[in-house]
């Protein structure tokens, strides 16, 4: 495994002053002892998309988030700092999951929020062991993991891949003696089989199905999200980019055929991010390699500047 130092930000410079603040002019390389704000760190990782026979790629994912992010307007002052990447080098996704843990634990020990730019989804286990050992492992705090996603990831397999993330969080709550409190959104019934449904209801994991998710339906939506952040002492939030139709995210690992659309998605993130609960968000499966005009790409990269604006 290896941290991976940021690299330099460029991007259009229409001059000095915060009239002209972009993030590139903005975002500042994370040190120690820096004042809280928001820092992103990346998970450059693709190894458990290769282990759950998906597509390859996504380990150029946060070099790709970094480049859309790097030209948008920002519109009020924010401390933004950048923590480089974890590197996950050949097969060995066990270590760089473990580095990407305590790497999020001691920014969030400093006070920041955070978000994770990934990777594939891989990066789901790695992001809840980071949170949880910053509140303290053997603490009797509650987590609420929301998922935007067309996929449970739930499946019971003996190696870890992208796909059983959900699964091994579910074992290491039940093993802190914690509840499982997982809540999906844009679920696909042809994405995912009636194993990991009668899975996801053992659990007791909360569902919204991607036929569900619309704006003539975005009141319930919102309120599934409000009272499952409620009903927590923390959220971490996670998006997969394949819960997008593919004509929006083309640029991921498992294209969706159906999909749910970026305004039922922003709602989503922003519900997550003004309920006061939220200490850290991810972003996963982003795959340059397929994606067309920096589509995907761009598409998170607002999704990622809509949150840390509109935090509560």
């Amino acid at each position: 495994m290896t941290r991976k130092n940021p690299e330099p930000w460029n991007g259009r410079n229409d001059g000095p002053g915060a009239e002209n603040a972009r993030w590139h002019n903005t975002i500042v390389d994370w040190t120690p002892g820096v004042a809280a704000g928001s820092a992103l760190l990346g998970f450059a990782s693709d190894e458990g998309v290769r282990r759950n026979k998906g597509r390859v790629g996504a380990h150029a994912g946060p070099g790709a988030l970094r480049a859309a992010l790097s030209s948008l307007a920002l519109h009020r002052p924010v401390a933004l700092y950048d923590a480089g990447d974890v590197v996950v080098e050949g097969q060995d996704l066990e270590s760089g999951q473990e580095q990407f843990a305590s790497a999020l634990a001691s920014l969030l020990a400093d006070g920041h929020f955070t978000v994770g730019l990934g990777g594939g989804h891989e990066i789901t286990f790695a992001s809840y062991a980071g949170v949880a050992r910053a509140l303290g492992d053997d603490g009797q705090w509650s987590l609420g993991i929301l998922n935007i996603d067309a996929h449970f990831d739930l499946r019971d397999e003996d190696q870890a891949s992208s796909g059983t993330g959900f699964a091994q969080i579910a074992r290491a709550e039940a093993a802190a003696g914690r509840t499982f409190h997982y809540a999906a959104v844009g679920i696909s019934e042809g994405a995912n089989t009636k194993v990991l449904f009668d899975r996801a209801h053992a659990l007791g994991v909360k569902t919204l199905l991607d036929t569900e998710c619309h704006m003539a339906n975005i009141g319930r939506v919102r309120d599934f999200v409000v009272e499952f952040a409620k009903s927590v002492d923390h959220l971490y939030l996670t998006v997969d980019l394949d819960a997008l139709p593919a004509s929006v995210a083309p640029g991921v690992s498992a294209p969706a055929g159906y999909g749910i659309g970026l305004d039922v998605v922003r709602e989503v993130v922003l519900a997550a991010a003004g309920s006061g609960k939220l200490v850290h968000a991810d972003i996963a499966e982003l795959n340059p390699d397929f994606d067309v005009d920096q589509r995907t790409a761009r598409t998170a990269a607002r999704l990622i500047n809509d949150l840390i604006l509109n935090r509560g």
